[in-house]
């Protein structure tokens, strides 16, 4: 994809403009038309449109230039946020509102700002406007406001012959096709007809699969696949009691309903979703309320809302009816979806802002839902897919309509609460909770107090002199001031009472917008109406309602049963999350530069079935884990490897990594220390305020999520701060769409599980378990710990050899070091020397100096050392230690 472009410095053009409008009464350059078909003509301009555009340039561009430029231009921080030098910028206003309403003076506040009698009349400096300037103004915002627009340049736009034969040509435009099940030979090998595909492609490239998977080895691969976690060494064993025909698809059912399923297939969601709680790069501010959506997108797939329903909620779940105030406020939670992506909130332009955040949310949906990268047709049509630039503009049209409500507004260097925006969240219908008068009246002036000592001591000598702990004095005073009116919004502002959400609605002007010339926000081209791709035909389609956004009739659209992309593209993504490798193996591209798929009549197959179900993944889901595809053995002959290296016609089920979460939440579980339900979420604290990657709002997040014992999907992910016991094993990117993640095996997580005191912790949890009971022996808790971390029991000659293990260990531990405690190093998060020695796993820890007794919160983390008691405890500890460490503990076979 390639970048947006602003446009260049302005240098001395306020000056040289004035001077050449002065001179002249002619008219710029206009839009007269059009240089590529592909690109829709703009409307000819007439004899009126003509005198409205020279009337601009001869009167009132002067105006703007000569009077405003100075303090409300692109070459300025704009006073008051607004820009006077983009018409655009004029609608959109500053912080105060829209400058200007077309066809509307009385309510345009740029014309109310140069009145003689305003309190704040505009300009602060020179002459004050004329009557005649003032009337001209007024004449010109009644006439619609007209402002002259680029000429296309000729470089833009493919020939329709060019498109005809992209669309022609690439089968993910194409309908779906109802393909005939295939003959096989080996007919007694299939159980489902999606066995019939994979076995027919399988003989025509002469290959045989493998065998099936033992039993040990399928419920420890399904259990991991379907919840995240492992299975429990009863379930293990119930199963291989269980010689039932039905004995497997009682475990598949029994996961399917179970809440781990929820939150292991609601990660996946979120992964797609780009979902973060905070805005990102630049200044990296939070979305307090995000949880709030991470929770819907659970309960929705807990309850298996049909897919097409769950789609339509989060485009456009405002624009729904809901039959009681608790189904609107899920509703309005589900637009979320549009609200929660990274955010340049330091973009001083407004109206680049906007449309920064446009062109996210046209990413967001179509690389999530449809598989493409439409975003690549901002600045110009896309390079390799038939989407025009034209079809940008449509879409974008749909969410210039829209409110954007993340809760943040853009400021240019601002700090503390500069970002938050509380009237841009969205409301819920139900009831905010009361206030107690007397707590606001006190914290009002307390905030009062402190800005007051903020502002007294601001930029003196003694505010900016540096105190202990290396900072100014003065910031002890800013941070005092914003978490106190962090204090009082959160009792007086019913958002951060939990009556508002990060979400969209539709915005006041509901309008088409205009292409923009090479991706630049202020180069306005012609005007596109709001629409959907061309690439493909959707039967059926909607016209967009003139009086709402379009979101509703795009949310239609996008799941229509027959849009050809919507239901492969997540079929293809439950493939994945199942196997491995998609179907399409570029799961979010399905463009011309993606993959092929490797059974592409099974792809359509698939997703007629999953439509004609009701688009339940559950269903879905069941279906493909009960198939014999899914239950082959990893074995691995070299014939087949030769033919199929990359195992993409499934001939064995590939063994994957653990994810990050899943790795983390299986130490927990085998420790015991899990929670069965999710810890109050430490997201829910947060405060609308700068999240310094070292600052200590960031080390705060970080120690939350190393002491929470809840699943890894309720840790809070701010952009930028991933909680520390993820970030070995390849956590997700939150700032784009992801269906696949990266799966690396590198030296740096071999150190983590050897050295991190989570891991000693969680080992050593498990390890105090087997060395105080005394009702089991050694080898029944080698049994049990087996089970537990590997989903197995041991071999004889891995229980004989973990038995000799504990017995030297304890044995050489109690000759050179008697019975002394056993400490694990410490872990600072700024040291990157991760190695450790049994020398320096019995030495305290390292506890940096601090004489003046600072708070270093914000600079660094020391995590507590693990203790074992005993030499026994010891034992056991480094036993399983050694197992989580192993390779067949990080993979699922």
């Amino acid at each position: 994809m390639e970048p947006s472009f602003h446009p260049s410095p302005l240098k001395d053009f306020v000056g040289a403009q004035a001077a050449v409008l002065r001179r002249t009464a002619g008219v710029v350059s206009i839009v007269a038309g059009l240089a590529a078909p592909s690109l829709l003509a703009s409307p000819a301009v007439d004899a009126g449109q003509d005198q409205s555009l020279e009337f601009f340039e001869k009167k009132v561009r002067p105006i703007l230039v000569n009077h405003c430029y100075t303090c409300h231009s692109a070459e300025t921080k704009p006073a008051g946020g607004l820009r006077v030098d983009d018409r655009n910028g004029l609608i959109m206003g500053g912080d105060e509102g829209p400058a200007v309403v077309p066809g509307n003076p009385d309510k345009s506040l740029l014309l109310a700002r140069v009145q003689r009698n305003h309190a704040k009349v505009m300009p602060k400096e020179g002459e004050l406007l004329t009557d005649t300037q003032i009337a001209d103004l007024s004449q010109w915002i009644k006439d619609g406001a007209t402002w002259p627009r680029e000429r296309i340049p000729a470089s833009i736009g493919r020939t329709s012959a060019e498109y005809d034969k992209l669309k022609a040509e690439h089968w993910a435009w194409q309908p779906l096709k109802a393909p005939v099940v295939p003959a096989v030979k080996d007919t007694g090998w299939a159980r489902d007809t999606i066995d019939q595909f994979i076995l027919a492609k399988l003989e025509e490239n002469q290959l045989s699969p493998v065998g099936d998977a033992d039993k040990v080895t399928l419920i420890r691969r399904v259990t991991y696949d379907l919840t995240g976690l492992p299975p429990k060494p009863e379930e293990v064993y119930a199963f291989l009691k269980d010689t039932s025909d039905n004995a497997f698809a009682k475990v598949v059912d029994r996961l399917l309903q179970s809440q781990q399923f929820a939150e292991q297939w609601g990660r996946h969601w979120l992964d797609v979703a780009r979902y973060g709680e905070s805005t990102g790069p630049s200044r990296n501010i939070p979305y307090p309320h995000a949880w709030k959506y991470r929770d819907y997108v659970l309960d929705a797939v807990n309850r298996d809302i049909p897919y097409d329903q769950f789609i339509r909620e989060q485009i456009a779940g405002d624009l729904l009816p809901a039959e009681s105030s608790a189904e609107r406020d899920r509703l309005l939670t589900a637009t979320g979806f549009l609200a929660l992506g990274v955010k340049d909130v330091n973009q001083r332009f407004k109206v680049r802002f906007t449309m920064d955040n446009v062109d996210e949310q046209i990413d967001a949906v179509t690389r999530s839902i449809l598989g493409l990268t439409v975003s690549c047709a901002r600045c110009h049509d896309h390079k390799f897919d038939p989407i025009p630039v034209t079809d940008y503009y449509a879409l974008a049209g749909i969410f210039t309509s829209t409110d954007h409500c993340a809760g943040v507004r853009n400021k240019m260097g601002g700090g503390g609460l500069d970002y938050y925006d509380p009237a841009m969240l969205v409301k819920l219908a139900s009831d905010a909770p009361p206030v107690p008068e007397g707590d606001v009246e006190k914290l009002k002036a307390q905030v009062a107090e402190a800005k007051e000592a903020w502002d007294k001591i601001r930029g003196t000598p003694e505010g900016l002199a540096r105190g202990a702990n290396g900072q100014p004095k003065q910031r002890a005073f800013r941070v005092k001031f914003d978490r106190l009116q962090g204090d009082l919004l959160a009792l007086t502002d019913p958002a951060a009472r939990g009556h508002a959400v990060h979400g969209v609605r539709d915005a006041t002007t509901v309008a088409d917008t205009e292409v923009r010339i090479r991706g630049e926000a202020e180069r306005l081209g012609p005007t596109v109406p709001r629409g959907f791709l061309s690439a493909f035909q959707v039967p059926g389609t909607e016209p967009v309602n003139p009086q709402q956004s379009g979101r509703l009739e795009l949310a239609k659209w996008l799941t229509s049963a027959n849009n050809p992309l919507t239901g492969r593209v997540i079929v293809n993504r439950v493939w994945q999350s199942l196997f491995g490798t998609g179907i399409v193996n570029t799961v979010d591209n399905f463009g011309i530069n993606g993959g092929q798929p490797s059974h592409p009549e099974l792809l359509d197959y698939l997703t007629q079935e999953f439509v004609r179900e009701g688009w339940s993944l559950k269903k879905l889901v069941r279906r493909v884990v009960l198939t014999r595809s899914y239950q082959l053995g990893v074995e691995a002959p070299d014939a087949n490897r030769e033919v199929d290296p990359a195992n993409r016609l499934v001939w064995r089920h590939s063994p994957r990594r653990l994810t990050a979460e899943e790795i983390r939440d299986t130490l927990l579980v085998t420790s015991g220390q899990l929670l069965p339900k999710p810890e109050a979420s430490a997201a829910k604290e947060l405060r609308m305020v700068e999240m310094r990657d070292n600052g200590a709002e960031a080390a705060s997040i970080h120690r939350a999520a190393d002491k929470s014992l809840s699943r890894s999907v309720y840790l809070p992910l701010l952009r930028g701060v991933t909680p520390g016991n993820l970030q070995a094993f390849d956590p997700v990117e939150q700032t784009l769409v992801t269906g696949q993640r990266d799966a690396t095996t590198v030296p740096t997580q071999a150190l983590y599980l050897l050295n991190s005191p989570f891991v000693r912790k969680e080992a050593l949890a498990l390890a105090s378990k087997a060395a105080g009971d005394t009702a089991r022996t050694a080898g029944d808790w080698v049994r049990q710990i087996y089970l537990l971390t590997l989903g197995r029991s041991p071999s004889d000659v891995e229980a004989a050899r973990a038995e000799q293990f504990l017995a030297d260990y304890e044995s050489t531990y109690q000759a050179e070091l008697g019975n002394a405690p056993v400490l694990a190093q410490a872990e600072g998060r700024e040291s990157s020397d991760t190695s450790t020695t049994d020398e320096t796993a019995a030495k305290p820890p390292v506890v940096p100096e601090n004489p003046d007794n600072v708070d270093r919160s914000d600079q660094v983390v020391v995590d507590e050392a693990v203790v074992a008691p005993d030499a026994k405890t010891a034992a056991w500890l480094n036993l399983v230690q050694a197992l989580y460490a192993s390779a067949e503990f990080r993979f699922v076979r």
